[in-house]
């Protein structure tokens, strides 16, 4: 069965956020109105509750919103590449980590956490959450 097509407040009321903030994620690209009504009112997808969820969690990891707007309407990218590209940087921190002083060593072990963090949440995404 299909849903049915959401008006901005419905959306706002699903996701727990204001109009303003479906607004704003609309203004960026972050979302994308499905359709209009007659009378001009932007109807939404249900899915689009768990793509605010989504920008909130990138957004708490302090990804930047142009960032995270780039990421989700940008061409699909290979992931064997990304997560091979990551898996070096990684090494290349985890070398690093091993020759710093106690200081620096607290501050690399941050970023790997940080780095451990967002590709948590990225294995997360479903990938209808991406435009095609």
């Amino acid at each position: 069965m299909v849903e049915a097509l959401l008006r901005i407040g419905e959306l706002a009321a699903r996701a727990g956020v204001s109009i303003r903030t479906v607004d704003y994620y609309t203004g960026l690209g972050l979302l994308t109105p499905a359709q209009r009504t007659a009378g001009g009112y932007r109807l939404y997808v249900p899915t689009d509750v768990d793509r605010i969820h989504l920008v909130q969690r990138l957004e708490v990891q302090g990804v930047p919103l142009d960032a995270i707007s780039t990421a989700l309407t940008a061409p699909r990218a290979d992931v064997t590449e990304i997560l091979a590209r990551i898996d070096e940087d990684l090494r290349v921190l985890h070398a690093a980590a091993e020759t710093a002083s106690p200081e620096v060593h607290g501050l690399l072990a941050a970023i790997a956490g940080r780095v451990h963090s967002l590709i948590t949440v990225a294995l997360q995404i479903p990938p209808d959450l991406f435009v095609p």
